[in-house]
């Protein structure tokens, strides 16, 4: 191994642990009586947690200070074409196949979808509101039921789909691509 491939490697396992460290540095958070980000060492590694206990059905928080932008990693989907940007701490919320909250985004909500305790992670299903993600991965939740690859509820069987809270542009979505394979049997 040369010194620059040497030099390359360690820089590279120190990037993200910089980056971390400068969003932490730089870290207000948007909703400190509610939740926080803990920043994690790697990319794709943070995470959200609350502040304080809520109660299961208990609104979270509301859903304000978006703003529409083209599809991509770290917007959620709010309609069959319509994105947004959370601009707030929501956006740290990681994917979970048994989630601690929902992301309604028909009443622009987060909302409790168990007990939570101070300190327990805020997590959605993606495909709640995700019909075809732009970065699919992935998943290692670890739930029972996990759907192992995340990719967006187009690629879920509507009986899988049905376990969960899914935004009504979602269910649009899942109704018709079912009717149209029915057609298609047919």
């Amino acid at each position: 191994m040369s010194t620059t491939t040497t030099a390359s490697a360690a820089t590279a396992e120190l990037a993200p642990t910089v980056a971390a460290a400068r969003n932490a540095a730089a870290y207000k958070p948007t909703h400190p009586a509610l939740f926080k980000v803990v920043f994690g060492k790697q990319d794709f590694s943070s995470k959200l947690v609350t502040t304080r206990s809520f109660a299961k059905g208990e609104v979270v928080a509301k859903i304000e200070g978006t703003t529409f932008a083209k599809k991509r990693y770290t917007t959620v989907q709010v309609g069959k074409d319509s994105h947004i940007e959370l601009n707030s701490d929501l956006v740290y919320m990681n994917h979970s196949c048994n989630p601690s909250a929902s992301m309604d985004t028909d009443q622009m909500a987060v909302v409790a979808t168990r007990d939570l305790a101070a300190g327990d992670e805020l997590t959605f299903f993606y495909p709640s509101s995700e019909w075809d993600m732009d970065q699919p991965f992935d998943c290692w939740c670890g739930a029972p039921l996990c759907i192992k690859r995340v990719q967006g509820a187009k690629h879920i069987p509507a009986d899988v789909l049905s376990r969960y809270w899914v935004a009504s542009h979602i269910k649009a979505l899942k109704d018709e691509q079912v009717k149209a394979e029915q057609a298609v049997r047919k």
